[in-house]
């Protein structure tokens, strides 16, 4: 549903002067996927779209496979289509369609094209169509085989139907304009020969009808009233309506109406590239969480109900354009934040030993799940012992001008608890910090940069216990191009550091218990699940989405702890 402080779409307003008009009483949409390939987040706004009308109009949609091409489908895309649309929230009840139902008719309906004189079976090459088709500026050349009378185009597309030409041999094509401007209308391929097997009808055709032909006749045969296509389909209009036209279908035909597909930024929405990308293992499969397919959005954490946010957020327009990805993450973020309870957690440990703390003693600091309001989900124990970790991050030896963390001779606040004092260094054969010798307090003691103006009081860092908390292995996702607007040369475009495991992190304790697919807020860090291989013997955490300023403060210098 639309947003109340955002002017009503263009489809709405199209819609509302239909039905008052009379030219429909009722509202009928439809979602027409291919399944050749997995759903990705641009198909998730045509399903909100499509299902969000019919919804909000108390009409109803659709949910109708354009399976018109054996070669590239599959059983394994339908089922996870399904799955997608179903897990956006979608419901088509009882109305589960294929255009494979439709192949007997729309064979019917072609043969009537063939009498009334509107269709012919040509004998051109592939080679030879696009001689003959003509150029933006050039007209076409019609075919030789234009002319054949209505008997022998049946004969020969009944003879298609039958197998006794090779694929490539013949065609049909609608009989229409070859010095139209648009291309689309010079005599467009209505079939094709395909000896291939079908996935629903087995060897039954060897024949298989074009999309756009399919299409509109499903779509009436269905009775949709707006056919909403991505604006790729605009040109296409004309042949929509002139099949309809020339059968004669009767009113109210269908009426399509295009709006611009999603063009998110950072990533790309081809199914040709991010095929490219599974097969040459560029990724780890359709699910890897730094696909934009819902697939791996639903194993990277993100909720329905984010995506639908989202959806709603960008609307939709009639004009192509780049969508910024932090209108995405904002919405995953928007969603998240009320929902996920906040923990702590270390990724990067770095060993602290509090020396003014006995090995056996134990303090429980209590820590409520949701800062800002702690009676909602309760609060969880804290351990303290004389060992802990901390961010790595958050230290540093020879600390740069605005860095309010931990460094030698400052203190920081540990988050829940208390004050920690650094006071030496360890460092390896490297030179690289290793171990830090602290001692705690109560109070602040007013260390270091607490001189400074800007550091009212210390930064407060995230830690765990080293003896009360779980090793685990977290997953950084971040964007897989490192461009805004990649061109899909993965060659060159593709981010090195879109996947940065860090096996050593730390968890809090209780993380132990974490079921796959459960969702948290690590302080500071982000927001995180328990991927579908987590165990508690092999915890494992996907990074969903980063704080909204966590960047912003790692630059700055600062510290303060998200809530």
């Amino acid at each position: 549903m639309e947003s109340e402080d955002r002017p009503k779409s263009f489809i709405r307003t199209m819609i509302d002067e239909d039905l008052a008009d009379k030219r429909y009483d009722y509202v009928m949409t439809r979602f027409p996927p291919e399944p050749n390939g997995y759903l990705h987040i641009g198909h998730a706004k045509s399903i909100c779209l499509n299902f969000g009308l019919a919804r909000d109009y108390q009409g109803r949609c659709n949910m109708r496979f354009d399976d018109t091409n054996p070669v590239k489908e599959d059983v394994e895309y339908v089922d996870s289509i399904l799955n997608d649309v179903r897990w956006l929230g979608a419901d088509w009840e009882d109305r589960l369609y294929y255009a494979s139902d439709y192949f007997e008719k729309l064979f019917q309906c072609a043969e009537q094209l063939i009498t009334l004189g509107h269709a012919y079976v040509c004998d051109l090459s592939p080679a030879e169509v696009r001689q003959y088709r003509g150029t933006l500026t050039e007209p076409g050349r019609s075919s030789p085989w234009r002319d054949r009378g209505v008997d022998e185009n049946l004969d020969l597309f009944q003879r298609m139907r039958r197998g006794e030409f090779a694929e490539g041999e013949k065609f049909l094509r609608a009989k229409i304009d070859m010095s139209s401007p648009n291309l689309n209308m010079r005599d467009p391929a209505l079939y094709r020969i395909k000896k291939a097997a079908h996935h629903r009808t087995g060897d039954q055709w060897l024949i298989y009808p074009m999309y756009d032909y399919a299409h509109c006749i499903s779509d009436a045969i269905e009775g949709v009233t707006h056919s909403i296509c991505t604006l790729e389909f605009e040109d296409h209009r004309p042949l929509y309506d002139w099949v309809l036209e020339k059968l004669n279908w009767p009113a109210p035909r269908p009426r399509q109406i295009e709006f611009a597909r999603l063009n998110l930024e950072y990533t790309l929405m081809s199914k040709r590239k991010l095929l490219e990308l599974v097969k040459e293992n560029k990724v780890s499969g359709w699910d890897d969480p730094r696909l934009p397919t819902l697939a791996a959005l639903r194993r990277r954490g993100l909720t329905p109900s984010s995506i639908r946010l989202f959806c709603d957020r960008i609307g939709v327009a009639k004009k192509d354009s780049w969508i910024e990805i932090d209108w995405l993450e904002k919405a995953v973020r928007d969603d998240l934040n009320p929902l996920v309870p906040r923990v702590l957690a270390v990724l990067d440990p770095l060993k602290v030993v509090i020396e003014n703390w006995t090995d056996d003693k134990v303090e429980i600091f209590p820590a409520p799940f949701f800062p800002d309001d702690p009676p909602k989900m309760g609060s969880r124990d804290l351990k303290m012992t004389r060992e802990i970790y901390i961010e790595r991050s958050d230290f540093e030896l020879n600390p740069p001008k605005g860095f309010f963390r931990l460094a030698p001779d400052r203190e920081v606040r540990l988050r829940w608890a208390k004050y920690l004092h650094c006071h030496e260094v360890i460092t390896d054969s490297s030179g690289q910090v290793s171990e830090l010798r602290c001692t705690v307090s109560d109070e602040p003691r007013g260390l270091g940069a607490q001189s400074d103006k800007k550091a009212k009081r210390p930064a407060i860092i995230h830690w765990v216990s080293a003896q009360h908390s779980v090793k685990a292995t977290v997953r950084l996702y971040d964007r897989l191009f490192k461009i805004p607007r990649p061109t899909g040369d993965l060659d060159h475009e593709l981010n090195p550091d879109s996947l940065v495991e860090k096996p050593q992190a730390r968890l809090e304790e209780f993380l132990a218990d974490a079921k796959s697919g459960d969702r948290f807020q690590f302080e500071r860090l982000g927001y995180f699940i328990a991927d579908l291989d987590h165990t508690s013997a092999q915890p494992l955490f996907n990074r969903i989405v980063t704080l909204k300023d966590t960047w912003a403060k790692i630059k700055a210098g600062g510290g303060a702890a998200a809530s």
